[in-house]
């Protein structure tokens, strides 16, 4: 906490805290902010964040209950971040925002991670895995460029198809 003094007031900065969600988060998932750093992040937030710079991993873990493995992913997260120093920073959305975030983003699995580089998409990483294997799909998806998100483009449709053409 930072004073200063302005004539015969005291003036007192506080440090920023992050938002919190609006929905009560699990204890894993609270923890990744608490204990790891994460930040938490919504539709308004997430591209100021991940513009910030570096390689940015969110996690949306899904509902608790429907896809318990988000849980697990939530638990090894920080040792993926450690496996990696200083590759990535961590950020989680609440559940309720979950969807809709994911979605700008073409992930509609759960749990999943979304990697982002300088602001922009790089790849996902869904599902639980084995250690091992998690290693290995976090390596490639650092490695990986930059890519477009699934749902940026326009459909491209042929001028010479038939409207009950199939393709």
């Amino acid at each position: 906490m930072n004073t200063e003094h302005s004539g015969s007031e005291a003036i007192v900065s506080l440090p920023v805290q992050p938002p919190r969600p609006a929905t009560e988060a699990s204890a894993l998932i609270s923890r990744l902010v608490d204990s790891f750093g994460a930040t938490w992040l919504d539709g308004s937030t997430i591209d100021t964040w991940a513009a910030e710079g570096g390689d940015r991993v969110v996690l949306f873990a899904g509902d608790a209950v429907r896809f318990p493995e988000g849980q697990d992913v939530a638990a090894v997260l920080p040792e993926l971040q450690r496996s990696f120093p200083g590759r990535f920073a961590i950020g989680v959305v609440p559940r309720d925002l979950e969807e809709a975030v994911a979605l700008r983003f073409g992930s509609q699995r759960w749990p999943t991670l979304l990697f982002l580089r300088d602001g922009a998409y790089v790849t996902t990483v869904s599902g639980m895995h084995d250690w091992d294997v998690f290693q290995q799909l976090v390596a490639n998806a650092l490695a990986s460029p930059v890519s477009r998100a699934p749902t940026i483009g326009i459909p491209v449709v042929s001028a010479s198809a038939s409207a009950t053409s199939c393709h």
